[in-house]
């Protein structure tokens, strides 16, 4: 992940007026602006350039935003991820945190708050771990394999006793998007309930 004072964003959305008026919001706010009206021109793009964070419309005509999604862990792109999608579209928002995005912002948004939540997400990505992080990678817990690397971070929040308003201000996504992230990683790992999970965890069983 750059540390450059100057960060680049890629925003990938089928509606023109969208894509400009981001585009300007972000450039006035110093960063390196591409945009993408599908998914096949960003993932060809990528061969060439790696942004420090990407804005994806989920519903998009073409390849969607769940298959480029699915293509950015293919190829292994660690760049975070927040998904635009409209209010029908929270089911598909959801499916896709499942799949490695970070956050989803809903249509209509305010751009101020757009441009706020995808600072708390770069300053997230690109500050030093926790101490707790890298002991929580070597944990070792039935199923610990199949946690995405941002549900071991809301992992880690929970075994510390974080609410998830309070894991969702330290990792700089909502607290739905930890409640999300939380079900998900209660699925995984079989457990019953927080305190289920966090016996697994900390003994192993």
């Amino acid at each position: 992940m750059t540390t450059d004072l100057h960060p680049s964003i890629h925003i990938v959305d089928d509606d023109p007026a969208v894509r400009d008026a981001l585009s300007v919001l972000f450039e006035l706010e110093g960063y390196h602006v591409e945009t993408f009206s599908n998914g096949e021109d960003f993932l060809a793009n990528l061969r060439d350039s790696i942004p420090s964070i990407i804005l994806l419309d989920v519903h998009m005509p073409g390849r969607s935003g769940m298959e480029v999604l699915e293509e950015l862990a293919a190829r292994h792109i660690s760049a975070p991820v927040m998904i635009i999608s409209g209010q029908g579209d929270i089911q598909m928002a959801v499916a896709a945190i499942k799949q490695g995005a970070h956050d989803f912002i809903e249509k209509p948004f305010d751009g101020t708050q757009v441009v706020d939540r995808i600072e708390k997400i770069l300053a997230t990505a690109n500050k030093a771990p926790d101490p707790g992080q890298s002991a929580l990678t070597n944990w070792s817990f039935p199923r610990a394999e199949t946690l995405t690397p941002r549900e071991r971070d809301v992992l880690l929040q929970i075994t510390q006793g974080a609410s998830n308003k309070e894991a969702g201000q330290h990792l700089a996504i909502s607290p739905r998007t930890i409640e999300v992230h939380r079900a998900r990683i209660m699925e995984k790992l079989k457990a019953r309930n927080t305190a289920d999970l966090v016996r697994i965890v900390l003994t192993g069983h």
